[in-house]
């Protein structure tokens, strides 16, 4: 009588049970693939962060060690340029550095200067006196109750000029006139960190000390500008007071890092010098630039 309640009740058909067998390890092997991919994900994630804290860390290690070379001496002593390597963990590092007063300052360099710069650069004599015109009425605060003609440039493009300094170099981009190709051929030779109209010609790149009129050929001669570019002064320099008394507490740092598995990185930055309170600060910093070594002068024997 106990089976009894069993009766009429046929057994559960096999291939049904196979079927949800089978959705059952199908659905498990999706949630495992589901989840080793989450897994992988999350090593390559925490990896790049790795790998990014690893590069802010061995850039702050060579913006230290820079300024520790700098502080040193005194200003009258210290080297305007200078390249050095060291290893740390898995990476090695090399640096290079060089002073801002061997870039024209865009805030502070004279028309005049700006007009050589460009026509070294290969702007028609015209044109690089346009663009300087165009500089200086960006940086330049028009005077109380005057006309503003120079925002009336801009008022087709949308935008008004600063009328004050230069807080980035790439603002020049925004200033009326000069062209977007010519621009970038101007940005590695000028700065908003030099702080003064003059150059450095010892440390400029040929170009900038062309434009400055400091240039000097193998007899101590100022050598001639190309196209007719002006010089920064009326006189010719003579040897004894061609070098430039320019000097700048900012300085430009390279910072390449190559990893041991391969990876290479390099950043750039700038920083003042400032006191035994604060030894430096840091003005600019990008990283992820373009590879590239700063181009320090050349040991004149």
């Amino acid at each position: 009588m106990g089976a009894s309640g069993n009766i009429g009740r046929s057994p559960p058909d096999r291939g049904f049970v196979i079927v949800a067998v089978l959705w059952i390890l199908l659905a498990l092997s999706s949630l495992a693939i589901i989840f080793s991919a989450y897994l992988a994900a999350s090593a390559r994630a925490l990896a790049a962060s790795d790998l990014s804290l690893q590069t802010e860390a061995l850039v702050s290690a060579g913006l230290e060690l820079t300024a520790y070379q700098l502080t040193l001496t005194d200003e009258k002593t210290r080297p305007q340029h200078g390249a050095f390597h060291f290893g740390l963990d898995d990476a090695s590092v090399a640096v290079t550095f060089i002073s801002e007063a061997g870039r024209v300052d865009l805030n502070y360099a004279s028309k005049e200067m700006l007009t050589g710069l460009f026509v070294v650069l290969g702007a028609r004599k015209d044109a690089a006196t346009e663009y300087a015109d165009r500089i200086v009425g960006w940086r330049t605060r028009p005077a109380p109750g005057s006309d503003n003609v120079e925002a009336a440039r801009y008022n087709a493009l949308g935008y008004s000029p600063r009328q004050g300094l230069f807080t980035h170099v790439n603002e020049l981009a925004l200033v009326a006139s000069i062209p977007e190709a010519f621009v970038d051929r101007v940005l590695p030779f000028v700065t908003v960190f030099n702080g003064s109209p003059d150059v450095d010609p010892a440390i400029a790149a040929p170009e900038v000390a062309l434009a400055s009129g400091k240039q000097q050929d193998s007899f101590g001669s100022p050598a001639p500008a190309p196209n007719g570019a002006p010089a920064a002064g009326s006189q010719a320099p003579n040897p004894q007071t061609a070098a430039s008394t320019a000097q700048s507490p900012c300085y430009r740092i390279a910072i390449s890092i190559r990893f041991r598995n391969g990876h290479r990185t390099t950043s750039e930055a700038v920083i003042a010098l400032g006191d035994k309170v604060e030894p430096y600060r840091v003005l600019s910093w990008q990283n992820d630039v373009e590879p590239r070594s700063l181009v320090l002068p050349q040991r004149r024997g």
